[in-house]
């Protein structure tokens, strides 16, 4: 993980999808979803749930959807049911770019993701082909404008609540956890009164591949198109721009 930083590609990507926001919201909405009808409307005793609204208050999604989509959830009758997939595949250079999805029809997700990738420079893999690139993480943000820390202070205080690693640069602090400690170490913070510009169980690459800025921008023709299906909802990948290191 020394090195990368998930922050930048976050920034990235939101400004991408800034004007996809319908879009990103029903993505948002099924996942909500699907959180509540496995494991019930209670977001304090129902992990997934609280997880998936996190998320949606992250990209400001207005409470409403999120209510509607629990209540959906949590009502009579059988509703929808969604899969949850993971596709995996390579970008320019041999980057692995994951693609996780929830769909209700398997044909129909895999046939618009072999697209994404094929018509877009990229190549889809086998299962296992490129998962073993990425470990899945706890992923905490703090803006440094947000507190009066300074990276001493606030190492001493992620370790005390059990977090794996704090990573800084002048705009961020970037906390990582193993998974099963993520809850914890998000608790911790919020009762300290930090204020989390992102929380998240995500998908951290152990190693990166520095591409060339025209590397760079087929890879983004790449996400963009896998970004557009509605039933992929997250995509990760283990690229930095060589120009940016």
């Amino acid at each position: 993980m020394a090195g990368h930083s998930k922050w930048n590609n976050i920034k990235q990507r939101k400004g991408a999808q800034d004007k996809k926001r319908g879009k990103i919201f029903q993505k948002l909405s099924r996942e909500i979803y699907m959180a509540a009808k496995q494991g019930g409307g209670d977001p304090d005793t129902n992990p997934a749930l609280r997880l998936a609204m996190d998320r949606a208050r992250s990209e400001n999604m207005p409470k409403d959807n999120i209510t509607r989509a629990i209540d959906k959830a949590t009502s009579s009758g059988s509703g929808e049911n969604y899969d949850p997939v993971m596709y995996e595949g390579y970008g320019p250079s041999g980057v692995g770019i994951l693609a996780e999805a929830l769909t209700d029809n398997r044909n129909r997700t895999n046939t618009n993701v072999r697209i994404a990738y094929n018509k877009n420079g990229g190549n889809i893999g086998e299962a296992g082909s490129v998962s073993y690139m990425f470990e899945r993480k706890g992923y905490i943000v703090i803006e440094r404008s947000t507190t009066e820390d300074d990276e001493e202070t606030m190492l001493l205080e992620v370790l005390e609540a059990g977090a794996e690693e704090l990573e800084t640069s002048d705009e961020v602090f970037e906390i990582f956890t193993e998974q099963a400690d993520f809850a914890q170490v998000r608790d911790h913070l919020e009762e300290k009164g930090y204020t989390l510009a992102q929380s998240e169980l995500t998908m951290i690459p152990m190693n990166t591949v520095a591409l060339s800025d025209e590397d760079y921008e087929i890879l983004e023709n790449i996400l963009d198109a896998l970004d557009d299906d509605d039933d992929v909802t997250d995509v990760h990948h283990n690229a930095v721009r060589a120009s940016e290191q």
